[in-house]
This record gives structure tokens, C-alpha cells and sequence, in this order.
């Protein structure tokens, strides 16, 4: 079950300028292979399929809690998508202006025909997430090695998003990502290390650099502790992952830590305007809406009638 908190993990700023293109490149850190719903639903359904959790609690706490994590990041990618698309066509309610004129020319003309000028669960060629990139093999080690090497593809395609465009969103949020996703690496690496009797991951196979040090919009995460520390993202103790996620940091960050208080960097959903020109949430100007409104509830909605108290 997921208790939904209506907050992003991060501050996203707004675009310097709307960018349809720069939108569909960030597609693919939503619905590509190794994007965030692959990651979401990977750790989801080895979580929910997890067999004999009790004695296997520890590895349980740190897939159960980073699949939580997960389904904020993919509220992270929308959002910084939705940013993009916004103001991408003129806003009006004129449809013989043709405001999506402009948009047959588009990379992903999905974010206006097929949905409301906003984020789709598709990658950066407009091909839809699918069940395939799911991996459950109800084999503990087995899984572990699969999110070990999809969090390193992951970081791969993120790399090279943020190098598609200097725009503030889109570095933002691949900055926060890759400090994350670099901590979940090193989390299933310390999780196959464990489980294997103290084999080290890093000697067994050439891991790529997970330094952050070359974006500096990722070194305010790196301080505040977002690449050593294991927040919770659970109502749930955490602290059994204490016997994972702990000793030195590989990257010679601080200690690894864990703790039960939510990731420190949460903030308010960023205000999205209505675009009528795509009927979201509505083709109708206010007047229209106030008038449809009268004659479904009726000019005295809200108010009380009968007759006066004398």
C-alpha cells in the first residue's frame, strides 16, 4: 500500500524557456527501458511477490523502501515534463486560431493529441512503457543483480539527457537523479555483498564512475547527505537496513547512514495552469464554465433555503 504525500522530492525551477523537444528527451527517464517506471514497477513487484520476508527482512526493508522512492521520482519526471510542456502553444479558447498549429512539427505529438499538453508514460520516441522491462524471478540474488545493473543503465541514460540541453529543469532534476540513483547502486551492490557472504561487488565487475563531482546542481544533494543516506519512505522502522547500508562510502562520501525521518529536499507540487486549447481541464472560458455550472446546481447553490427564522 502506498500513503500518498502530496509533495515532490525536490525543487524543480522553472524552464528558461518551453522546449516540446526538451519534453520528449525527458520521456525517456519516464517510460524508457531503464527509465523510472521500469524502476518503479521492477522493485514494486519484487516487493509484493517477496517470499519468506521474515528472515530475509533486511533485503525486504531496502527493495519494499527504494520502490517507494521510486514512485517519486516518477512524480519528478512528470512534473519537470509538464513544466516543459507548458506554454509550449498559444493559450486561448479560440480553436479557429489554431493554437496546436505548431505542433505536427513536434518530436512527441502524444503530449497534445493523446493527453492534456503533459507527461505520458512513454519514452523519448513516443513508444509506450510496457510489462516486458519487468523483472521478478522470485530469486533473491538473481533480482539483486538485475536492479544492480538496471540502476547503472538508468544512470547511463540520465548522463546523457542532461546533456541534451542546459535548461535549469531538466539538469535539476538529472542531478537529483543521478545522486540517487548512484545511491541505489551502491545500496544493491552492499545487498549482494551481503547476501553472498562478503564477496565484494566492485572487484567482480567493472562498475561505471558514479562520481557526481562533473554536475554542480548535484553538489547541494551530495551535502545535505542524499548520497550516503538512506531515508525512509515508509511508516514502517527502517532501521533493519542498518545490516546492508552501512561502513564506508565507496565514492568517499561520509558513512553510510540510515534513518527513519523522510528525505530532507521535499517540496510543494508546482502550480500548473489550465490549458484550454487542449481542454485541460477544460475548453471552456470561465464565464462559460460559471454559466454551465448555474444550470446544473443552480444560482442559489450553497445556500440554504426554506423559510427565514422569524
Amino acid at each position: 500500500m502506498i500513503f500518498r504525500v502530496d509533495k515532490l522530492l525536490t525543487a524543480l525551477p522553472k524552464p528558461k524557456h518551453p522546449s516540446a523537444d526538451a519534453a520528449a528527451a525527458v520521456q525517456e527517464l519516464m517510460g524508457g527501458k531503464a527509465g523510472e517506471m521500469s524502476t518503479l514497477m521492477n522493485y514494486f513487484f519484487q516487493t509484493i511477490n517477496f517470499r519468506d520476508r521474515e528472515n530475509y527482512q533486511p533485503f525486504y526493508k531496502l527493495v519494499s523502501n527504494i520502490a517507494a522512492e521510486e514512485w517519486g521520482h516518477v512524480e519528478l519526471v512528470a512534473s519537470a515534463i509538464n513544466l516543459l510542456l507548458t506554454g509550449t502553444v498559444p493559450r486561448g479558447h479560440d480553436p479557429a486560431a489554431a493554437p496546436l498549429a505548431d505542433v505536427p512539427g513536434f518530436r512527441n505529438t502524444y503530449h497534445f493529441f493523446a493527453a492534456g499538453q503533459n507527461a505520458l508514460p512513454m519514452d523519448s520516441m513516443g513508444h509506450f512503457w510496457n510489462g516486458s522491462y519487468v523483472h521478478s524471478s522470485g530469486s533473491l540474488k538473481l533480482d539483486l543483480v538485475h536492479n544492480f545493473f538496471l540502476e547503472l543503465n538508468a544512470r547511463a541514460t540520465k548522463l546523457k539527457v542532461y546533456e541534451t540541453t542546459s535548461d535549469p529543469t531538466v539538469r535539476e532534476l538529472t542531478a537529483f537523479l543521478l545522486v540517487r540513483g548512484s545511491t541505489h547502486v551502491i545500496a544493491y551492490a552492499k545487498a549482494l555483498e551481503a547476501l553472498s557472504g562478503g564477496v565484494e561487488v566492485a572487484k567482480l565487475f567493472p562498475i561505471p564512475e558514479l562520481s557526481t563531482d562533473a554536475f554542480p546542481e548535484a553538489r547541494k544533494y551530495v551535502e545535505q547527505g542524499l548520497y550516503n543516506t538512506m531515508y525512509s519512505f515508509s511508516q514502517e522502522d527502517i532501521s533493519a537496513l542498518g545490516q546492508i547500508w552501512k561502513g564506508a562510502h565507496p565514492d568517499g562520501a561520509p558513512e553510510l547512514v540510515v534513518t527513519n525521518d523522510p528525505i530532507p529536499t521535499l517540496v510543494d507540487i508546482p502550480f500548473l495552469p489550465a490549458e484550454p486549447q487542449v481542454a485541460a481541464p477544460s475548453a471552456l472560458d470561465p464565464e462559460q464554465v460559471k454559466e454551465a455550472a448555474e444550470r446544473i446546481f443552480g444560482k442559489d447553490k450553497g445556500k440554504r433555503k426554506g423559510k427565514k427564522a422569524s
